[in-house]
């Protein structure tokens, strides 16, 4: 098979699964490394060897693709991927209003990110790297937000829609972390707690229907930031008073978001009930930190399925011009 697609495939499997990061960052620097070679020069082993970002396993890789097989490493994580999940709602999303790129936390560049929701058939996608307050994820100032907001401006076309937005911290108050102005800029605005979670159960509820009240929120990120599996362990839920954060949600036209990353499946089942008998919008996403990740949305549509969630509530169903009208509200 191709080696240049053979990498990337590999890289790709590596983020959907979690893998670490330095794996499959390793993998996309060798597919960088051979794109644009001719058959001479990807057999010319010695030189090939020699070329930065080439190490022992993507050499293999690029070896076993030459002699015309499918990479043992390759068969391997596809048979741990399985088929991919499938349901009648998965079908009908038509993009994703979360995810991040190198900017914050994410491993990768934004054009990596558009050509993945490309591949996947997005109409839209939103960046959403992180705020300012949250260092550990790299999270962007006002004037690094701006000058993002000029890169993204050039990156779409041809069918498909990069949408700005940020993924904002919900301050301990309730108070978003960017300057208002900057926030009235983007497309979309993904509020999200990532500190003091275990805050009593009264301040949390007043911290999240503050946010959700503010005219520029649109979605109401992974709501109780939990953490069920996965290499960071796991986390409990935050206590809330559930019915009025998701009646203040309904009331301001903010979608909950139905967060598709395996180690959240936030919110549980009980409280995607509670949402929907107040009558909340939801948003599918998939929370993606590298290209690979932005296909975990099958498992987001899967719960919602489950959950009885109905499409038309869903807003990443809904077509652009639709969802332009709704964050104007």
């Amino acid at each position: 098979m191709n080696p240049h697609d053979a990498l990337s495939e590999i890289a790709t499997l590596l983020e959907r699964e979690r893998s670490s990061r330095y794996k499959s960052k390793a993998f996309r620097a060798a597919a960088d490394a051979i794109e644009g070679l001719s058959d001479e020069q990807l057999r010319d082993a010695a030189s090939l060897r020699r070329r930065k970002g080439i190490g022992d396993s993507t050499f293999g890789v690029i070896q076993e693709a030459l002699a015309g097989e499918v990479p043992v490493y390759l068969v391997d994580l596809r048979e741990r991927a399985g088929v991919e999940r499938s349901s009648a709602l998965r079908r009908l999303l038509r993009g994703d209003l979360h995810s991040h790129s190198d900017w914050s936390d994410g491993l990768t560049s934004i054009d990596l990110m558009v050509e993945a929701a490309r591949v996947l058939g997005h109409e839209y996608l939103a960046l959403t790297d992180h705020s300012p307050r949250l260092r550990v994820a790299n999270g962007l100032s006002p004037e690094r937000l701006r000058t993002q907001l000029e890169v993204v401006s050039g990156m779409s076309g041809g069918g498909f829609t990069l949408l700005s937005g940020i993924e904002v911290d919900i301050l301990d108050g309730g108070e978003l972390d960017q300057e208002p102005d900057l926030l009235d800029e983007l497309d979309i605005v993904v509020a999200s707690a990532h500190s003091k979670l275990r805050m009593e159960r009264g301040p949390m509820t007043r911290r999240l229907v503050r946010a959700v009240s503010n005219p520029r929120v649109d979605v109401l990120g992974h709501v109780t930031g939990r953490l069920v599996e996965g290499a960071r362990g796991t986390r409990p839920p935050s206590t809330l008073d559930a019915p009025a954060v998701f009646a203040a949600c309904a009331a301001n036209g903010v979608a909950v978001e139905i967060n598709s990353r395996p180690e959240r499946q936030d919110p549980p089942d009980e409280l995607i009930q509670i949402a929907l008998d107040e009558g909340c919008l939801f948003s599918i996403d998939s929370d993606a930190h590298a290209p690979g990740q932005l296909s975990l949305l099958d498992y987001g549509a899967e719960r919602a399925e489950r959950a009885g969630v109905p499409a038309e509530r869903i807003v990443t169903t809904w077509p652009l011009d639709r969802l332009r009208e709704w964050t104007r509200r």
